[in-house]
């Protein structure tokens, strides 16, 4: 299929005068790289492919849709039941089916289990009704906090069931919100779990459909070391701790990550005591060192928590028989066996799993690795002998590239652009995360160890800039002033590496970092962004603004104008340029 692609260049009557020229292979377009507009290829490759200059003025590129994946929406290819099919109705899925109806795709849905899938009933969504109650409780229960705003409140307490029917009808209620979204759009919803048969072809229960393009979306499943034997009553998953049928009296977890973390919270304000496993040498090791440090003093060691480190739960046996559970503990290097817990429950949040079984990747020669299905950057699956699947992609949990449910959402969205003839390329770096503890935890981009090492890699220099909700209003008017912000960057072009801060709404406050590096956007830029007072935002409107770069501000127009004018350059004759420049030079 060949798409065409128009974009219409006009220029201004005067323009700015400067004496200044400038190298537009380092310059932005409006705030963008060029790999935002053209995916990671050169535009000599789309040039390659065949460019025309109408005489309107207007450039036509005549690109093909690369390996065989892909139509323009506007040109559905016939012959097919759809345009596109998703296995997977979580949240990936979901994401995935609006965008492309949005986009004018005839899309069919399919799902074995219930839509939403693990984020919105088995995860996401039921733990932060969890985490909402353990907030509440957290307040209520510190008197000093409380005594500050001249509150006095009575001792406060719960009911179990109370918090546990919250959870579940919030899980329901999102789970219905996705159903009718998807059927008020048009998006055919098939029960059943889907088996690829071959080439554009899949099947639900008893039905098969052809499709165009096909989507793998489904999910994960929570991962169980061997040697664990879980009862779902005494050693449990996440699965079946969100369901809150008993607050335990002393319950270890086995796992320090975001969902160890999680739950610590909600089990220590709910009366219980926590004691993590954790095979590392420290805990919290995905996060920020300085960031992790800092949340240990808050969120670990004032609360009712101990912890094992560098050690294996090699064997977990559950409760039975008036016995506790016993939980044998190795060193993560010698394996010797280096002591034995006996606790009331234990939770096993070592990570996940990508649920990929029965699928009928066997059927298209493709292997997992590990359980994930390979694919490339832009999410096509890779067969056996490393070659794209024509028309197959895969996203979220189930590629493994980045086991969260909006990344998933945004492959997925990537995904369709593709399918309707857009080169596309997710920037994973900017897709951020968070940690929903009381204080909460934020990220995007590198941590500081992992920012140092591609520095030293590529020959440049990272600097570091920190600011405190100390020195926040807001944040002090809440009696919140407990909380770092983290801005790792490049001194010598204002490059944001990455972004971590740890205090009140940090999982809200993180996304101005996101954008920025999605967009491309400049600590120099952005340091001129004005934020409401008094509010949280201003705690990263200081932290920008505390970086210290040495490249100016860009200067608008002019840059913008420099980094067209080279694309004109690679793309057109160069007679033709040369007299655009010519008359921009008399203009000026």
């Amino acid at each position: 299929m060949q798409s065409a692609i128009s974009l219409s260049l006009s220029f201004p009557s005067s323009l700015p005068k400067s004496n200044k020229f400038y190298n537009a292979k380092s310059i932005r377009f409006c705030g963008l790289r060029s790999e935002a507009f053209f995916g990671s290829k050169s535009v000599n490759y789309y040039a390659a492919k065949g460019v025309k200059l109408r005489s309107s003025g207007k450039i036509v590129a005549s690109m093909s849709s690369g390996n065989g994946n892909g139509a323009a929406a506007n040109n559905k290819s016939s012959g097919f039941d759809y345009d596109l099919v998703i296995i997977g109705a979580g949240v990936g899925g979901h994401g995935a089916a609006l965008h492309a109806v949005e986009k004018g795709l005839k899309t069919a849905i399919m799902e074995g289990d219930v839509i939403g899938g693990t984020c919105v009933n088995r995860g996401c969504v039921p733990s932060k009704a969890l985490l909402a109650v353990s907030g509440r409780m957290r307040d209520l229960q510190n008197e000093h906090h409380m005594k500050s705003f001249g509150i006095q409140v009575a001792a406060a307490g719960y009911d179990r069931q109370g918090v546990a029917d919250h959870a579940s009808s919030l899980a329901s209620k999102i789970r219905s919100n996705l159903t009718n979204s998807m059927k008020a759009l048009g998006v055919d919803i098939l029960t059943g779990a889907g088996t690829i048969l071959g080439p554009q072809k899949v099947k639900c229960g008893d039905t098969v459909v052809t499709a165009k393009d096909i989507i793998i979306a489904t999910g994960s499943v929570p991962a169980v070391p061997k040697g664990i034997e879980v009862d779902g009553k005494t050693v449990i998953t996440s699965d079946h701790a969100l369901k809150l049928e008993f607050v335990p009296s002393w319950i270890a977890i086995v796992g320090s990550g975001y969902i160890g973390l999680e739950f610590s919270d909600v089990y220590t304000a709910l009366g219980s005591e926590v004691t993590f496993v954790e095979a590392l040498d420290q805990l919290m090791p995905g996060f920020d060192p300085e960031i992790g440090k800092l949340a240990q003093r808050v969120l670990i060691n004032p609360r009712k928590i101990d912890y094992h480190t560098g050690v294996f739960a090699s064997k977990i046996t559950p409760a039975k028989n008036g016995k506790p559970v016993i939980i044998e503990l190795i060193d993560a290097k010698t394996k010797e066996l280096k002591d034995t817990l006996e606790v009331d429950a234990a939770l096993i949040a070592t990570g996940r799993a990508p649920f990929t079984q029965g699928l009928g990747l066997e059927n298209i020669n493709v292997q997992t690795q590990r359980g994930f299905v390979p694919v490339d950057e832009r999410m096509r699956v890779v067969d056996a002998n490393g070659k794209l699947v024509p028309n197959l992609y895969c996203i979220g949990d189930a590629n493994g590239k980045m086991m969260l449910a909006h990344a998933a959402s945004a492959q997925g969205i990537s995904v369709v652009e593709q399918v309707c003839g857009k080169d596309h390329e997710l920037n994973h770096l900017s897709v951020p995360a968070a940690c929903f503890t009381h204080p909460e935890i934020s990220m995007v981009g590198y941590t500081e160890p992992q920012a140092r090492e591609k520095a030293e890699k590529e020959g440049f220099e990272i600097s570091v800039a920190k600011t405190s909700f100390k020195a926040n209003t807001k944040a002090l008017a809440e009696n919140e002033g407990e909380g770092l912000a983290k801005l790792i960057y490049r001194p010598d072009t204002g490059e944001i590496l990455g972004v971590h801060i740890f205090g009140m709404h940090a999982a809200d406050l993180i996304h101005e970092a996101s954008n920025a590096i999605a967009l491309g956007t400049r600590i120099q830029d952005i340091k001129f962004a004005v934020h409401a007072h008094p509010t949280l935002s201003e705690v990263l409107d200081e932290l920008f603004k505390s970086a210290k770069v040495k490249s100016n501000p860009s200067l608008g127009f002019e840059l913008r104008l420099s980094h067209i004018l080279f694309w004109l350059k690679s793309m057109l004759p160069v007679q033709l340029v040369h007299r655009w420049l010519s008359k921009i030079g008399e203009l000026a």
